[in-house]
């Protein structure tokens, strides 16, 4: 079952490689109706996030963003698949780096980066897209496929342009041994925690919410300065990533202040374009009654 899934992700991937845009998003405008009308996959889910995230907002108001942000999730789905083989050039005049001066003058003094996004935007073009403006190796660390014929291919394709891709499960190990030649370590660091006991409890989005322990704890411990990679969405298929300063020495900070420094710029950017974070993903989903909140 598992190679024939395989198989038809790769005809759907041959099948892609040979539409152009235009039809694409003929076909995501399709699928968006099917999707949130029909199938009302997670719909409530998003409405849940959306109208607890924005209290002030009316129903029309919820209606209205939750069927935005299902819009851009079936573009993003399709964009991803395209993404498989879409070229070089290509990808690069639909993914625009800024402010990369920010991030190679670290590169230039020999340093290595801890870089924070998140699942804003599309970040499967940022996969492709962001190894080719830097100057340093990025990495990045992803979950992979429970099919591991659809793993192995997907993997290939989306380390084609540079960029390596490393398991979570393998996160210790990177930050254990960072290389003499200076690496960008990219980490969403925006999704819900396994281990709530572990996780950083602070407000986010009027919201109290657990947050990753992880990205913080080894920021602390090996001291790498942290950027911030704001994802914008110029167009429809056309998106910038802009590099920004976040913390210079995140080991000279207090417990948790990594992790609300982090959160409090992502929030920024939500709360002017919020269609395009995830929030069909289950983000609050653990129940903090009985934890104080920072």
């Amino acid at each position: 079952m598992k190679f024939l899934e395989f198989i038809a992700f790769r005809i759907l991937v041959a099948i892609f490689w040979l539409l152009p845009f235009w039809v694409i998003y003929l076909l995501s405008d399709l699928l968006f109706f099917v999707l949130y009308y029909v199938v009302k996959y997670r719909r409530a889910v998003a409405y849940d996030n959306l109208s607890k995230c924005f209290p002030y907002k009316s129903d029309q108001e919820i209606n209205k963003m939750n069927k935005e942000f299902f819009h851009h999730l079936m573009d993003i789905t399709l964009e991803s698949v395209k993404g498989m083989s879409i070229s070089q050039k290509k990808i690069e005049k639909r993914y625009i780096l800024k402010n990369t001066e920010i991030i190679n003058s670290y590169y230039d003094e020999n340093k290595s980066v801890m870089c924070l996004t998140s699942h804003y935007g599309n970040w499967e073009y940022g996969i492709l897209g962001t190894d080719l403006g830097i100057k340093h190796q990025a990495v990045a660390l992803y979950l992979p496929l429970s099919n591991k014929f659809s793993e192995r291919y997907g993997l290939k394709r989306r380390r084609r342009f540079g960029m390596q891709m490393v398991e979570v499960s393998k996160t210790r190990e990177i930050f254990a041994n960072i290389p003499p030649k200076p690496v960008a370590i990219i980490m969403a660091a925006d999704q819900s925690p396994a281990n709530v006991e572990k996780a950083f409890k602070i407000k986010f989005l009027n919201r109290p919410t657990a947050c990753l322990y992880g990205p913080e704890a080894y920021a602390k411990k090996v001291g790498l300065p942290i950027l911030y990679l704001k994802i914008s969405k110029l167009k429809r298929g056309y998106y910038s990533l802009e590099f920004e300063r976040l913390i210079e020495s995140p080991k000279d900070l207090e417990a948790g202040e990594v992790t609300k420094i982090y959160f409090n710029r992502l929030e920024k950017d939500i709360l002017e374009k919020p269609e395009y974070w995830l929030w069909s993903h289950r983000r609050w989903k653990h129940n903090l009654d009985n934890y104080k909140i920072e």
